[in-house]
């Protein structure tokens, strides 16, 4: 049941969850109205697999002005965010980022308004190539997020700065890490979102399904290798590594914190435009500002998380649950694509492996460095939506096991999507 005394973006979020798009978009005609002071002529949310804690579409006011508009919500989180939008930071640092024409920063109204513009996501030109591979046009995709991923580490090595505690504690990206593991009534790492999606569940994988006490202590086997920390471990460990007290050794940078494609504009074919800073700050952790981009850009393609139903059409998972030995078994054909390993390759020749061999320079790269980055990229897919069959993101039983395993493999290291992780020195 929607709370018709939410704030009115809040409650166009609830309203197109529920799919009630006319409702949803007549509640953000009169919330823009409200902040640009101009009638809402005309409004289309899209319905993209992309914003899983966001609206977003196109507007046209009584001037004629049209305007792409974003509201990114963060359920039970909106008193903590104090300044939710910081394009001008980033601009100031020579980011290329879009600002904002109108913005409301207030808890349930945190909604922005550009500048239409006639190009595409990032995000959206790479899901066509995969749907429709192109040898001419891969070169190009992979050059604009080489250069991007260069500009990200010049900004990342000349903005990086020794910083507090107490600093490191105000980032807004920690929303998207610490504060969906913990809470005040549950125990360290099962909290936040961890308590909402999976506590007291039962997990279906493939033809299996196992009660939650028994899936977050089981050990997993994957495509033949064996990972050692359970998803009560993993989420145990994220929640000890990713606390802001705990990334404060390491130095922190001037970043988006949340750049991955689909907050990228694509123009003139290979120039690259950050929007949508929900969570960019001066003081993030060096090791945290690149996992969202990293993990979203790459990990998540293609279909598994943001399209679960083509996903079952792609891919075989077999799971087998061995419970003498409390083992969880999965065998799964994915693999990246020739464009997201490419994509891979720039983030860690451009991006990854500069900035460890700097922080281990200046002697500020912290033992544990390859658990935070392993870690980090477990907690992007089991923490930005529910990864159980039939949850909130709607997945099904054969994408949920794969998420499951490719979100365990990263977290655990060693072999397998996170081998990478341990030669970056």
């Amino acid at each position: 049941m929607m709370d018709n005394q939410a704030p009115l973006a809040a409650q166009a979020n609830t309203l197109a969850k529920q799919g009630q798009w006319q409702q949803a978009s007549d509640k953000l005609a009169l919330l823009i109205a409200q902040i640009t002071g101009h009638t809402v002529q005309t409004i289309q949310i899209n319905r993209d697999q992309y914003s899983l804690n966001s609206l977003n579409g196109f507007t046209q006011l009584d001037t004629d002005e049209a305007l792409f508009f974003k509201y990114h919500h963060e359920e039970g989180e909106e008193k903590s965010i104090e300044e939710y939008y910081r394009a001008e930071l980033l601009r100031n640092y020579g980011f290329p980022v879009d600002l904002p024409l109108y913005a409301c920063k207030e808890p349930g109204r945190q909604l922005l308004l550009y500048r239409k513009r006639h190009t595409e996501r990032f995000a959206d030109v790479c899901r066509r190539w995969e749907a429709h591979p192109d040898a001419t046009t891969l070169p190009k995709l992979i050059k604009a997020q080489q250069q991007l991923d260069q500009l990200t580490l010049t900004k990342a090595r000349n903005s990086l700065h020794r910083v507090s505690v107490q600093q490191v504690k105000q980032e807004a990206i920690h929303q998207l890490f610490y504060h969906r593991l913990v809470d005040d009534h549950h125990p360290l790492g099962l909290g936040g979102r961890v308590a909402k999606f999976y506590l007291d569940k039962t997990i279906k994988l493939g033809q299996q399904s196992l009660d939650w006490s028994q899936f977050s202590r089981y050990r997993w086997q994957i495509n033949g290798i064996h990972y050692p920390f359970t998803v009560a471990e993993l989420f145990s460990q994220s929640a000890q590594r990713l606390a802001p007290q705990s990334l404060a050794d390491h130095g922190a940078i001037v970043a988006h914190g949340d750049a991955h494609n689909a907050n990228v504009w694509f123009e003139d074919e290979q120039t690259l435009t950050l929007f949508d800073p929900a969570f960019a700050g001066e003081n993030i952790p060096a090791l945290l500002a690149e996992i969202k981009a990293t993990f979203h850009n790459i990990f998540a393609h293609p279909y598994w998380l943001y399209e679960p139903d083509i996903a079952q059409e792609h891919y075989q998972v077999e799971v087998r649950i061995d419970h003498p030995t409390q083992q969880i078994v999965v065998q799964h054909n994915w693999q990246l694509t020739d464009l997201r390993q490419a994509f891979l390759d720039s983030k860690i020749n451009n991006y990854w492996r500069p900035l460890i061999a700097q922080l281990k320079a200046q002697q500020s790269l912290p033992e544990h460095y390859q658990q935070v980055i392993q870690l980090a990229l477990f907690c992007c897919p089991t923490l930005v939506l529910d990864l159980t069959a039939n949850g909130y993101g709607q997945h099904n039983q054969q994408s949920s096991a794969l998420g499951w395993a490719i979100a365990v493999a990263l977290g655990n290291g060693g072999q397998g999507p996170g081998q990478w992780i341990s030669q970056l020195l």
